[in-house]
């Protein structure tokens, strides 16, 4: 969890202007070489690391609220988003790794701190291009970075849960078209969309089944050869069509 107030810092913010027992927690995907990857905070000089969230304010629409917790760790604005489930574990009652945040972060705080709440968390999934990503940590944090979702870090409550079921739901979701847009180049190879499919759901699959299994589903447009010099063993590129 994480908030950043635009005016002031961590023990200056009105927490009256929040929804209380409300937070918002996001899984941001990004692809690159064949890895897929999460943005993962961590808390300064605590050792301990988060998904990026944040709270909604009492005035402003969920969405809007989720967009601005992205664009605050990503610089980037509309990023595809999907809103997979909600958490609402008696884990979350659990004030002990908020309590070393804020201490190691010298803010001052009461047992009834905002932060020291049980949080019902509103869950998103977004998926961006990790190019165009210059992550940035919030106030609390020391960094927000990519991590491979193989060999990610321990995290805090329930965010391991929350980015597997994230996961979970992404690879039942793998054939629509939103993920391949969002994840690969405008116009891609066919062995590069294999290649996404493989990483995301981590299992081999046959060549020749899921060229024809593409090419049978009407999702692809297929474009000119790839520009290799070597005109005799350049591979197609293809587009998605407008899902």
């Amino acid at each position: 969890m994480s908030n950043k107030d635009e005016r002031n810092s961590i023990s200056e913010v009105t927490w009256d202007d929040y929804m209380p027992g409300i937070s918002i927690d996001c899984v941001i995907f990004g692809y690159h070489k064949k890895e897929l990857k999460i943005l993962v905070l961590e808390y300064k000089k605590s050792g301990i690391f988060a998904l990026p969230g944040g709270f909604l304010r009492k005035n402003e629409e969920l969405k809007d609220a989720t967009e601005r917790v992205l664009f605050e760790r990503t610089g980037l604005s509309d990023i595809y988003l999907n809103q997979f489930h909600t958490f609402g574990s008696l884990k979350r009652a659990d004030t002990k790794p908020m309590q070393s945040v804020l201490k190691k972060n010298q803010v001052p705080f009461e047992e009834n701190h905002f932060l020291l709440q049980r949080f019902v968390s509103v869950s998103y999934y977004a998926l961006v291009d990790i190019k165009r990503v210059e992550p940035v940590a919030d106030e609390l944090s020391d960094s927000c970075k990519w991590y491979d979702t193989d060999t990610l870090p321990p995290l805090m409550l329930d965010h391991r849960e929350i980015f597997e079921t994230a996961l979970k739901h992404l690879r039942n979701n793998i054939n629509r078209n939103v993920v391949g847009m969002n994840l690969l180049d405008e116009s891609f190879t066919m062995g590069e969309l294999q290649n996404l499919h493989e990483t995301i759901l981590s299992e081999k699959l046959n060549r020749t089944g899921f060229h024809r299994k593409m090419m049978l589903s009407g999702r692809l447009k297929r474009l000119g050869k790839k520009k290799t010099g070597k005109a005799h063993r350049s591979p197609f590129l293809y587009k998605f069509l407008d899902a």
